[in-house]
């Protein structure tokens, strides 16, 4: 029977955004609200084992459909776990809101069990955090959190002390609309005009896209033919760019690959396209121009020749009758020979002919399952070396979505962000990429899959490494100390749990493995014995990170470990890029 508290007040108000479940772990403090969201049908509790994950599921629900998605932590500890996942939320632009219980509010300053100060420790991951100390402001409150998470798009906090939640609510619910879409940036005419003249007069043009190139691909390849332009794109304009574009070149940055960055570097302009691109010793410093939705990010890279604020599909809609063809696709066909080239040499350099190759090359394990993934796959990511696979080997068509901490940077996201996609897209298969550092990290969502029964195929790259910190250290000269553990059977793991696994150790075995896991209707491990030493190399090499390598290797040597890095070279011979 409801009783009408603040809490119930808050969850109806959730409700009628569109709310339909919230991400946490249940007690203390937060019980109020456990209990109102138990009581309120059309909304349910998905349990967790870590508010860390409950925000990286909400993160990646939001990204998938769009909608506000909801995680909560009780006081102190359960705030603080929050605050990994809320920061990939916000920087992944996600409309995330947090529910942060709070001690009783009398005790507030106090020094009292569990406490922290909200306000403070969100400080830096949403402009919105606000207590609610007195029931009348509840759902007002509520209500603007909600709002602001839509409209930035990112996080919203709302700080409630336990206490406040049990009390009665002052009034109902609000159950207005909310408004979760956004206006389009139209561009100024002076700025369209000039950035039509210097793509006039400009001999050769390259194009950078990032993920503000999402509903502008017709665009993008519109302007692209016109003017005889090589498209690069980051990782995460990947899935919107790359599909359908023969003017493709790949990608910059240390998981770059292809000719992406002879093109920028060589073109007479370069145009950013929705992109933040934050390794600006990748992008050229002259002769840049931006397009970007946010006015914020206009030259912060880079210093612009001129900076357009505008959404890119839009700008370039505005862009195309002033835009004159260029007849000239000499430097257009030099670089794609170029890429063709590099993608030979780099990308199937490990996916060729290795079939009987063990340890299992993890580029061969993300190849197969490019290639038997269905076309809507939602695939999660962890950071690490699987962004780098993630980046050369997962063909996107414009229905495939791959989510990672690509701002943010954290390990352990594939696995809960798989959680909160699963919930989101229920009649798509979702496949989670893990390495076995972020695995471990947050080793007890296996048992969130399980006992919420929801069938997302779990990918173990299990390399007993952490493979992209040894190149990290291997690139500074430093030998690799700390990355390297005793191998563990994750699919032992994973069947304690009750969980269907398959291990894999022969790559005549990954096919068929990858196959069952993908045809399965129920959570399924498969973990794949793969090469430590096969290391990425980046599309380009700098002098010093020669020289590091080159350093590192030689102190590996002087310390014993020459068997270490003979396999290293030969895993890597043909990966290194040759003038």
């Amino acid at each position: 029977m409801s009783r009408n508290t603040v809490a119930e007040q808050l969850v109806r108000t959730l409700l009628a955004a569109g709310v339909t479940r919230v991400y946490g772990v249940v007690g203390d403090s937060l019980n109020p609200v456990v209990d109102a969201v138990h009581s309120t049908d059309g909304i349910e509790w998905v349990h967790v084992r870590n508010e860390e994950a409950a925000a990286f599921a909400a993160a990646a629900q939001a990204q998938i459909d769009g909608k506000l998605a909801v995680c909560a932590g009780s006081c102190g500890p359960g705030n603080t776990h929050l605050v990994q996942g809320l920061y990939d939320a916000q920087r992944s632009g996600a409309p995330v809101l947090a529910l942060a219980s709070h001690i009783p509010s009398h005790q507030i300053g106090t020094g009292f069990f569990q406490e922290t100060h909200p306000e403070r420790l969100f400080g830096d991951v949403t402009e919105f955090r606000e207590l609610v100390a007195h029931p009348d402001q509840m759902p007002r409150l509520a209500r603007i959190a909600i709002q602001h998470a839509l409209g930035t798009p990112g996080v919203a906090v709302l700080v409630l002390p336990g206490d406040v939640a049990g009390q009665k609510a002052a009034g109902p619910a609000d159950t207005t609309p909310v408004t979760a879409g956004r206006a389009t940036a139209w561009p100024a005419e002076d700025d369209v005009r000039e950035l039509a003249r210097r793509i006039n007069e400009a001999d050769t043009v390259a194009l950078f896209c990032g993920a503000g190139v999402r509903h502008a691909h017709e665009e993008v390849m519109t302007l692209a033919e016109r003017v005889n332009a090589p498209v690069g794109h980051t990782l995460r304009g990947k899935e919107w760019i790359q599909y359908d574009n023969p003017f493709d070149v790949g990608m910059i940055g240390l998981l770059g690959y292809g000719a992406c960055y002879e093109a920028l570097k060589e073109a007479d302009l370069t145009v950013l396209l929705g992109c933040d691109f934050p390794y600006d010793d990748f992008l050229p410093k002259h002769n840049v121009v931006q397009v970007d939705h946010d006015p914020r990010r206009l030259g912060r890279r880079v210093p612009l020749q001129l900076g357009v604020h505008g959404d890119v599909a839009a700008t370039l809609r505005a862009l195309r009758p002033s835009v004159r063809r260029k007849d000239d696709d000499t430097f257009l066909k030099d670089v794609l020979r170029r890429h063709e080239r590099a993608l030979t040499r780099v990308v199937d350099a490990y996916t060729k002919n290795i079939e009987h190759h063990t340890p299992i090359h993890p580029e061969y394990v993300a190849s197969i399952l490019d290639s038997l993934a269905p076309d809507d796959t939602v695939f999660t990511v962890d950071t690490g070396m699987n962004n780098v696979w993630a980046a050369r080997y997962l063909t996107p068509n414009g229905r495939r979505r791959v989510i990672g901490s690509f701002t943010h940077g954290t390990m352990a996201n594939a696995l809960p962000h798989a959680i909160g996609a699963a919930y989101a897209a229920p009649d798509r298969k979702v496949v989670s990429m893990s390495g076995d550092g972020g695995l471990s990290m947050l080793l007890g969502e296996l048992i969130t899959v399980q006992q919420h029964d929801l069938p997302i195929m779990t990918v173990v790259f299990n390399n007993s490494s952490l493979g992209m910190v040894r190149l990290e250290m291997m690139v500074d000269g430093m030998p690799a100390f700390e990355t390297d553990h005793a191998p563990v059977d994750y699919s032992k793991v994973a069947e304690a749990v009750g969980m269907r696994a398959i291990r894999v150790e022969d790559p005549q075995d990954v096919r068929e493995a990858l196959h069952q896991a993908l045809t399965a209707n129920e959570p399924v491990l498969v973990d794949v014995v793969t090469d430590p030493n096969a290391l990425s190399v980046p599309s380009k090499v700098t002098a010093d990170q020669v020289t590091g390598f080159a350093l590192s290797a030689g102190r590996t040597v002087l310390r014993g470990g020459v068997g270490s890095m003979i396999d290293l070279a030969r895993s890597n011979l043909r990966n290194i890029p040759r003038p």
